[in-house]
């Protein structure tokens, strides 16, 4: 019988191991890579002393290719709860060191525990990638594994938030647990996402590229759009997600957090007065308006480098989470295209999905015309932006700075689907189009016919603007609640929001809708 001093020294000694992970030589590799471990990457990510480790001493029970006589403990991943900024958060890091990270069953069982966790307690989920894959030796129930892990990443969607940070190699069946989150970080020059690597690429298709061209942070934070952010290292991603927690509510029953501000109410910012140009083909940078108006200039951009014609990300507004959808002026004239319209959908979606009040600013053209749109199904697309908003019962409120034309007036939270407050700026022109392209249609015969068809056109075209060109036929028509001063906007949008703080608006009853994928 041993003494318990004798079993204190064996759970002591297990530890220790345990903690070693694959051991101080491969530990020194990441390092070597410019990577941290499992463990050091929790402890950035948490706040200090308050990780609770479960599942330390989980063991693979595998018995072919040798594996019994390689039984570490932890398998591969740790994972556990603690805090961020005092919250509830559940976490799983996948330890490269171990196996390569790669998934067998009990690696698999240790982070479907977490998640189920998460579920029935309302916190969120983080999810920290560094795997070589499915555990070959295995075989199939390594894919079983995967596979139990999509179904409770699909149970959780819209419950609690789901983060995933890439931290090294993301490959096969392995990219499509992160697919399913609600937000991809990754990691400049250390981190990769593909569904084949490039052996298997040059095999199939005999195209040479790299994995960082193939599936790197960079190819997918501006080409694919699966990065929502790319991050110069492994701490900056880490302190990003903190950043980002700070403006989600726990679970989809909770509001997001308030954080106090000292940035007054009613505070103006006179520039904005000016900001539009005269020329209404002149672009203006958005993201300037996003910043004069939110709590302390504040604004954490998603997704900033895949369609940036449009904008969206978060902010506070009085100290309220918002979520903030923009079209960029500066990027394309601000047009909706299909990337634009499925950047858009995804992040209104996930905001009227977790209680966070949507920002809408406006300024439009219409969507993007031609073959390759056309071909692409920017209908089907667009549509998916037009179906987030309609669906969306969150408070909203949109702000037209300038051009609100065609169809695209119509998508971008105008009143008539369900948006709640909405305002214009006098820079502001609703029309079905341009005023060019109006006249061209609607006056073409008498220009044709005048003895001086281009000036008779800018004649024509100047009356046009003065009489059409303008917010005050929508006021007219309800369609647009205020005219405002434009360095009014943080007051009207604060006071909007005071009021909306109980506005409960529910969809017919259905098991979900269809939104056009």
């Amino acid at each position: 019988m041993h003494s318990n001093e004798e079993l204190f020294q064996d759970l002591n000694s297990r530890r220790a191991e345990a903690l070693e992970g694959g051991g101080k030589a491969r530990m020194e590799k990441q390092h070597n890579q410019g990577k941290l471990t499992a463990r050091e990457r929790i402890e950035i990510l948490l706040d200090d002393g308050s990780f609770e480790e479960l599942g330390m001493f989980v063991r693979h029970q595998s018995h072919d290719f040798g594996l019994e006589k390689n039984r570490p403990y932890g398998d591969g991943v740790v994972t556990g709860y603690g805090t961020i900024d005092g919250r509830l958060v559940y976490v799983y890091s996948q330890d490269f060191t171990v196996f390569g990270g790669s998934l067998g069953m009990a690696h698999a069982q240790k982070i479907i525990k977490i998640m189920k966790l998460a579920l029935e307690n309302g916190a969120p989920i983080i999810g920290l990638n560094d795997s070589g894959g499915a555990r070959i030796q295995e075989g199939v129930v390594s894919l079983g594994g995967y596979a139990d892990i999509f179904l409770q990443n699909t149970l959780a969607s819209g419950v609690v938030p789901q983060i995933s940070a890439i931290m090294g190699p993301c490959a096969g069946g392995a990219v499509y647990s992160p697919a399913i989150t609600d937000f991809i970080f990754m990691v400049k020059s250390t981190s990769y996402m593909f569904v084949t690597g490039p052996n298997v690429v040059k095999t199939v298709t005999q195209e040479n590229v790299t994995s960082e061209e193939l599936g790197g942070a960079d190819t997918h934070a501006s080409k694919s759009g699966v990065a929502h952010l790319a991050c110069k290292s492994e701490a900056e991603c880490l302190m990003t997600i903190r950043e980002l927690c700070s403006f989600l509510p726990s679970n989809c029953e909770d509001p997001a957090p308030l954080h106090p501000t000292k940035d007054p109410i009613d505070r103006k910012d006179v520039a904005l007065d000016t900001i539009v140009p005269s020329n209404p083909n002149k672009p203006y940078e958005m993201r300037t308006v996003l910043s004069s108006i939110v709590d302390d200039g504040r604004f954490l951009e998603i997704h900033t480098d895949f369609a940036p014609n449009i904008i969206v990300g978060f902010a506070r507004m009085n100290g309220q989470s918002v979520g903030i959808v923009a079209n960029n002026p500066a990027v394309l004239a601000g047009v909706l295209d299909i990337d634009s319209s499925v950047k858009g959908a995804r992040f209104v979606r996930f905001c009227d999905a977790f209680n966070i009040p949507l920002l809408v600013f406006e300024d439009v053209p219409g969507f993007m015309p031609g073959t390759d749109q056309e071909w692409r199904g920017i209908i089907r697309n667009g549509a998916k932006l037009l179906y987030a908003f309609c669906e969306a019962t969150v408070p909203k409120i949109t702000v037209i700075t300038r051009k609100a034309y065609g169809g695209a007036y119509d998508v971008m939270n105008s009143k008539h689907i369900r948006g709640d407050l909405n305002f214009a700026w006098p820079t502001a022109e609703i029309a079905v189009m341009g005023p060019k392209g109006a006249v061209e249609i609607i006056y073409r015969r008498q220009i044709e016919s005048s003895e001086n068809p281009q000036e008779t056109e800018e004649k024509i075209i100047d009356e046009y603007r003065d009489r059409f060109s303008n917010p005050y036929v929508a006021a007219e028509y309800g369609y647009v609640d205020d005219v405002i001063e434009p360095s009014s906007t943080r007051f009207k949008i604060i006071r909007g929001l005071e009021m909306l703080k109980n506005k409960v608006v529910v969809n017919p009853k259905r098991k979900h809708g269809n939104i056009p994928l």
